[in-house]
């Protein structure tokens, strides 16, 4: 019966959000300091996972592809439609889940335990509104952009690892990810991510808004809604995987 609770009272936050602003300027500041906060604050991270994870995934593919049928030009293949339909997507957002999630779950979750939330409910402000709904916003415009920007640097990682070793010729894996290219994968990665940013934003924002308590909730509620939202994401990963690639 828990489970089922969580879930009602999710829906009704997803419900509560959607009202008409109280002040259109406001709610567009809160809107552009989260995509600042969600965006460029983990754009370091991204640029690290991203570069290793097409790095190692090319000198994995090179070290397994010992045949000398299959042309060194599948590496890049390879690593191209890894990169983007998994890796860039999934392994990214599982990454700004820890990231993002527990920091608008701690937020929240300050602002209820200090009752600041319940002073902009007196002061007449649906606070739904206002602190939930412009990150769940910011997240869906900016995570994508952060997905896209993984795959190209994950591509060019996978690049710089096998020509810088030797192991193919930089025009060899130019021509390796022209090979074959489906746009199919551009389209079924950013439905992932869009999925996923709403999972990253949401879950933690429902966690931070309930938490009751003091400091060590606080804790607790940004632990679990990294859990959840992690769990979630893999859950949707199989499910849209199921669904939109048969």
């Amino acid at each position: 019966m828990t489970l089922f609770t969580e879930f009602g009272r999710y829906l009704l936050m997803i419900k509560g959000m959607f009202s008409k602003p109280e002040n259109w300027k406001m709610y567009w500041k809160e809107l552009m300091h989260q995509c600042n906060e969600i965006g460029f604050g983990s754009l370091g991270i991204v640029v690290i996972i991203s570069v290793f994870m097409g790095a190692v995934s090319a000198l994995q593919t090179a070290y397994q592809l010992v045949s000398p049928v299959i042309p060194l030009s599948a590496i890049a293949t390879i690593v191209r439609d890894t990169v983007i339909l998994e890796f860039a997507p999934t392994l990214v957002c599982i990454v700004l889940a820890g990231v993002v999630g527990s920091k608008i779950a701690s937020e929240l979750g300050n602002m209820r335990v200090s009752e600041q939330i319940d002073a902009l409910e007196i002061m007449g402000i649906n606070t739904k509104a206002y602190l939930v709904l412009p990150k769940i916003l910011a997240a869906l415009i900016m995570i994508p952009l952060l997905v896209i920007f993984s795959a190209a640097l994950g591509i060019y990682g996978g690049r710089l690892a096998v020509t810088t070793s030797g192991i193919v010729a930089a025009n060899m894996y130019d021509k390796g990810l022209l090979e074959n290219f489906q746009p199919y994968n551009v389209f079924f990665a950013l439905v992932k991510a869009y999925t996923f940013s709403f999972i990253i934003s949401s879950i933690p924002a429902y966690y931070g808004y309930h938490v009751q308590g003091g400091a060590l909730e606080i804790g607790r509620s940004s632990t679990k809604s990294v859990v959840v939202s992690c769990v979630s994401i893999l859950f949707a990963d199989y499910v849209l995987a199921a669904l939109l690639l048969q």
